[in-house]
C-alpha cells in the first residue's frame, strides 16, 4: 500500500512541474511555396473529375450491357469510383488540417 501511495506522490510532483499552459503557435505557410497549394488544388480537381468520368462510363457500360445480362459485374466499377472519391476526400481533408486551413 505504501508503494502505491509513493508511486502517487511521484506522479503529482511529475505534474506540478509540467508547463500547464503549452503553446500552439498558428500555422504559417513557408516562404515561396504557395505554388504547392495551387498545384494541390488542381490535382484534387483533376482526380475527383477522372472519378465522376468513371462513374459516367460505369453507368453507360451498366445500362448497354443490361440486355445481355452482365449489368452486375459494373457495381464493382461503381464501388471503385466511389472509393477513388473517398480517398480523394481524405486526403483533401488531412492536407487541409496539416496545413491548417
Amino acid at each position: 500500500m505504501s508503494t502505491l501511495l509513493t508511486a502517487t506522490g511521484v506522479m503529482s510532483d511529475v505534474l506540478a512541474v509540467l508547463p500547464a499552459d503549452l503553446p500552439n503557435p498558428d500555422p504559417v505557410q513557408p516562404p515561396g511555396t504557395g505554388a504547392i497549394s495551387d498545384v494541390l488544388g488542381w490535382a484534387k480537381w483533376v482526380a475527383l473529375a477522372v472519378c465522376i468520368l468513371g462513374l459516367f462510363a460505369a453507368g453507360a457500360m451498366m445500362a448497354v450491357q443490361s440486355r445481355r445480362g452482365e449489368g452486375g459485374e459494373h457495381v464493382g466499377r461503381i464501388g471503385m469510383s466511389l472509393a477513388g472519391v473517398i480517398v480523394i476526400s481524405a486526403a483533401v481533408a488531412l492536407v487541409g488540417f496539416l496545413s491548417g486551413a
